[in-house]
């Protein structure tokens, strides 16, 4: 990244790039401001030249570029599978000479094309593929890329520069005051020097005292502009108004104007534009000077003349554009153009496109509820590219229109969304349910829906007793009208919900059941991706309020695989997330490892947060006191400033199970009692049994027996293995002799018949820890053994030492596990491996990883060479083997 202020000479060095560059491809593109709001413009540029390498993309890939750039029709295409298209694209033009992209005025680009470059920038790696940007301030998207930052020319420099272009003698006094108020910006001093006479520059007259840079070179190009004929002002105009560049359409549009072509001459006689194969402006503020030199009429007569010169079948949307600029008032006609090319603008995934043609479409209406229901589009589209606060000025302005019922409860339903992008949960699940309550005698079925957002969203602020909290939006779901017949996923899901948390679960288990048979459908998964809650958590959370480890798996696998197949990478986010938990509790940590680790490159990808809640728990389980520790505390610090109870009762089942593992159990009960004593929906199997152990270790016998009484309630009517074992293990724990030997042995045959791994492999440690406890040591050996060997296996080391050291209290010796990293690969390369190992391609990896195919080969190469293997069929004995990533 090129970065300093304008005229400072960043084009310049790219100019120079380009004359150095022999031997290379050279791609440029150059953002525009008229064109920020036009999706994948730049993207477009840049790539335009490459794309007769299309055909080699992977099918998803090519087709989200073709539909991304309007070679061809299709639903939206997901904005990651355009970058790694991009990505691959680039990648492939290198292969047989290095590539150089150059991407001037990046500050100015559309927000599509600066995260899909962004993207490609953090993943050229062993690419042939150097990528330049230059631009005044980078976007946030750029953050992190190295610059290289310009200042003004030394004071020596900045004087002979200005020395080369005066025309005449200069007082030195006025020299120095000219390189001290230019501050040495090349541009300036060459603008000033030209643009202002020898007796002006003598006198000092002209000097811009105080003015900002850019507004004294602005003032010199304004000056140079205003000295040239009538008729090539107007031609510099309507030029500026077009950000193609296309020579052929402004020739047009200035022959409706009656500009004639030898009006270009003066223009390009002062070096202020090139009429070549494309309009080109000397510098962006010449365009900008030109431009908003104009009066309003003028501006309407340039947009209007080149609405009537483009193409409406090449190009529609500009044209609508035009148009739209051109219209002197409200126009029925030019809002509904905008509203179409709006709706194009969405097949082709520019969402920032839709919200400028959406907002333009608002103002034109003529009609009050019209446009009030234009601005709400616009707002949602604005709230969709987040620009939380720009859609919260366009729902002002709809609140001040007529009234309106129904758009009083959207407005208020958007704002709640836009609380809980702005992570406001307790405000998001109020304004939530205000909006479902408003809905409620107006749509039932859109009603519905909302409260099981509200209800869904009060749930993970974890709100439980507040006003508008988990309690009053389950009672306040109980009251809203019931749902079509046969019922939807979303009805049968707000049924359970509000009754297991207005009634608790013995009433909700039947419903509860219903709504799991459901997500468990084929239907399920379409339904779920109506909402966010729906769609990531509840099918799960329904499935751990029923102890059923099993359907949690086959929800959260599914899920995840929706997600991939429809390139939804937000939603994968939360569905890996909801995975990862589902092998934790399996003991497949390395599994799970590989589930966080994605979620961080899609967050890194993205610029989202990461979702540390699993990360957070695998620290704990692998008994990682200090990370884990450090995880723990800055989660806390995060979810309590920001009111998300349910993610505070995580963190406090983190330290349990940290503290649990390392025996330190006084910690562990406070911790956990913590969580228990809230009873979060879903929560139960992760906490249960960390108070139960806590409790016990620490003499609570009533804490113990109140989990006891709590648990034994649920497998009544949820008698699941996992459940039946867990409270097989909790009457051990206050049994004694033969009751309490029989309760371990059932414990371990019910969990034994589960997926949760490390329940079983505790189930062991607690029966080997009393078996010796009573004084028989052989007995003892044997499930200490077992335990310890799951769970070093599992990477759950805390753990595992508890068990080492109740083995070499029974008299037996255990070396001390030690952790080894074949061939010591990094993060990334021990990812490339285990994919390959599990059998996917180089392009199926570089997908996964977003990185291209050619920087996968890469890390390959080095892996063969740490691993001392030759190929991929070697990885499978070299790496440790989990049955759990392998690709079915």
């Amino acid at each position: 990244m090129v970065r300093g202020e304008p005229g400072v000479g960043k084009t310049a060095l790219l100019g120079y790039v380009v004359e150095q560059a022999s031997g290379c491809l050279v791609a440029r593109a150059a953002g525009v401001q008229s064109e920020m709001e036009l999706a994948f413009a730049g993207v477009h540029q840049l790539c335009a030249p490459m794309l007769d390498h299309l055909d080699r993309l992977p099918a998803p890939q090519r087709d989200a570029l073709r539909t991304a750039l309007g070679i061809s029709a299709g639903s939206a295409p997901d904005r990651f599978l355009v970058a790694l298209a991009v990505l691959s694209l680039l990648s492939g033009a290198a292969e047989r000479r290095p590539l150089i992209c150059l991407v001037d005025d990046q500050q100015w680009l559309d927000l599509a094309s600066t995260q899909v470059l962004a993207f490609v920038a953090r993943r050229l790696q062993a690419d042939s593929v150097g990528l330049l940007f230059a631009a005044r301030e980078p976007s946030g998207d750029m953050v992190g890329l190295p610059e290289l930052v310009l200042e003004g020319l030394r004071e020596g420099d900045a004087r002979a520069l200005l020395d080369s272009v005066l025309t005449g003698p200069l007082d030195a006094r006025v020299r120095d005051q000219i390189v001290t108020e230019t501050r040495g910006n090349p541009l300036a001093l060459v603008e000033l020097g030209r643009g202002s006479t020898p007796a002006e520059l003598a006198g000092g007259f002209e000097l811009p005292a105080a003015a900002p840079l850019s507004g004294s070179i602005e003032e010199s190009f304004r000056r140079r502009l205003d000295a040239l004929p009538a008729e090539t002002r107007s031609l510099l105009r309507l030029a500026a108004a077009d950000p193609v560049g296309e020579p052929l359409l402004v020739w047009r549009a200035a022959a409706q104007l009656g500009i004639r072509a030898e009006s270009a001459t003066p223009a390009a006689d002062a070096g202020l534009v090139e009429f070549g194969a494309r309009v080109r402006f000397r510098h962006p503020l010449v365009r900008s000077v030109a431009y908003r030199s104009a009066s309003l009429q003028e501006r309407q007569d340039v947009h209007h003349a080149l609405a009537e010169a483009t193409d409406p079948d090449r190009d529609p949307d500009r044209r609508a554009w035009h148009r739209a600029q051109a219209a002197p008032g409200p126009a029925e006609d030019v809002a509904e153009e905008l509203d179409r090319s709006a709706g194009r603008a969405q097949a082709r995934g520019g969402l920032p496109a839709v919200a400028a043609f959406l907002e333009r479409s608002a103002i034109l209406t003529p009609d009050p509820v019209r446009r009030a229901q234009r601005l709400l589009a616009a707002a949602r589209a604005k709230r969709d590219v987040g620009a939380l606060d720009a859609a919260l000025r366009l729902v002002d302005v709809v609140e001040a229109g007529p009234p309106d019922p129904r758009r009083t409860a959207e407005v208020e339903y958007l704002r709640g969304q836009v609380a809980l992008m702005q992570q406001r949960g307790a405000d998001a699940a109020r304004l939530l349910l205000s909006a479902a309550r408003r809905l409620g005698p107006i749509d039932a079925d859109l009603a519905r829906e909302t409260y099981l957002e509200a209800l869904g969203t009060a749930i993970f602020a974890g709100d439980l007793e507040n006003p508008g909290g988990v309690v009053d939006a389950a009672k306040a779901a109980r009251t809203a009208a019931p749902g079509p017949r046969p019922p939807r996923l979303v009805d049968v899901l707000l049924d359970a919900f509000a009754v297991r948390l207005t009634e608790g679960h013995i009433a909700a288990a039947p419903t509860l059941t219903r709504a799991l048979e459901l997500a468990l459908a084929p239907s399920g998964v379409d339904d779920s991706r109506r909402l966010w809650l729906t769609g990531a958590r509840a099918g799960a959370i329904t499935a751990l309020e029923l102890w059923d480890a099993e359907s949690a798996h086959v929800l959260a696998t599914r899920l995840v695989q929706d997600a991939r197949d429809s390139g939804a990478v937000g939603r994968l986010q939360f569905a890996l997330n909801t995975l990862a938990w589902t092998h934790l509790v399996a003991g497949e940590l390395t599994t799970a490892e590989l589930m966080i680790d994605e979620d961080r490159v899609i967050a890194e990808a993205t610029g989202n947060p990461v979702l540390g809640n699993a990360r957070m728990t695998l620290a704990a389980w692998r008994g990682d006191e200090a990370p884990a520790s450090e995880l723990i505390e800055a989660t806390l610090r995060e979810a309590t400033a920001r009111g998300l109870g349910r993610t505070v009762d995580f963190a406090a089942y983190a330290s349990a199970v940290l503290n649990n593992g390392l025996g330190r159990h006084h910690a562990a009960r406070d911790a956990a009692r913590q969580a228990f004593e809230r009873d979060q929906l879903g929560y139960g199997p992760f906490i249960v049994p960390e108070l139960a152990e806590a409790a016990s270790r620490t003499g609570d016998a009533a804490l113990v027996s109140a989990a006891l009484e709590w648990l034994s309630e649920r497998t009544r009517v949820t008698p699941t293995d996992w459940a039946l074992g867990i409270e097989a293990r909790l009457r051990a724990l206050l049994s004694e002799g033969e009751d309490a030997e029989r309760c371990y042995r059932e414990s371990i045959a019910r969990l034994g018949r589960t997926r949760v791994r490390v329940e079983l492999a505790r189930a062991h440690l607690l029966y080997g820890e009393w078996l010796r406890r009573e004084r028989r040591r052989v007995d003892a050996r044997q499930h200490l053994r077992t335990a310890h060997q799951m769970l070093a296996t599992m990477g759950i080391e805390a753990f595992a030492e508890r068990a080492r050291r109740e083995l070499l209290a029974t008299g037996e010796t255990v070396r001390k596990r030690r952790t080894e990293t074949p061939g010591e690969l990094t993060f990334q390369e021990a990812q490339v491996a285990r994919f390959a190992r599990d059998g996917l391609s180089n392009p199926e990896i570089g997908v996964r990883l977003f990185i291209s195919p050619r920087t996968v080969k890469y890390h390959l190469r080095k892996v063969f060479i740490k691993l001392d293997i030759t190929s991929r069929n070697q990885l499978d004995n070299v790496l440790p083997s989990d049955p759990a990533t392998r690709r079915p």
